[in-house]
């Protein structure tokens, strides 16, 4: 129970004070939206979920380095630096890849819908 306990507090902190990381939350939900209006089938919608749950657990691990490194160190150091960029390249390169990603899942019902 609290495992359960510390997670629910861990992602209270997130939607409050992470503003990327609600972005990401609302974002994915207007995709899941999207998707159910769009009747995508079982296995996009599949993988729609596993590319939220990988993008908000990526913005998450991005904060918690963050954290880490602010109490380590408040002064700046050009390693802290690379640790606090690096985690924020992989949340970037994650975003690119899933743009890419919905486009390949709602390029087909998208266009279906724009003919008919």
């Amino acid at each position: 129970m609290n495992s359960f306990k510390y997670a629910s507090q861990g992602f209270n902190y997130l939607i409050r004070n992470e503003q990327n990381f609600l972005f990401h939350l609302i974002v994915g939900m207007i995709v899941l939206i999207m998707g159910l209006i769009l009747n995508l089938s079982l296995v996009k919608m599949s993988i729609l979920l596993c590319v939220i749950g990988i993008m908000l657990s990526i913005e998450a691990l991005n904060t918690g380095i963050e954290r880490v490194v602010d109490l380590v160190t408040e002064e700046e150091h050009p390693i802290a630096k690379v640790a606090k960029d690096v985690s924020a390249a992989a949340v970037f390169l994650f975003a690119i890849i899933s743009v890419i990603i919905g486009f390949l899942l709602f390029f087909e019902p998208i266009t279906r819908l724009l003919q008919s």
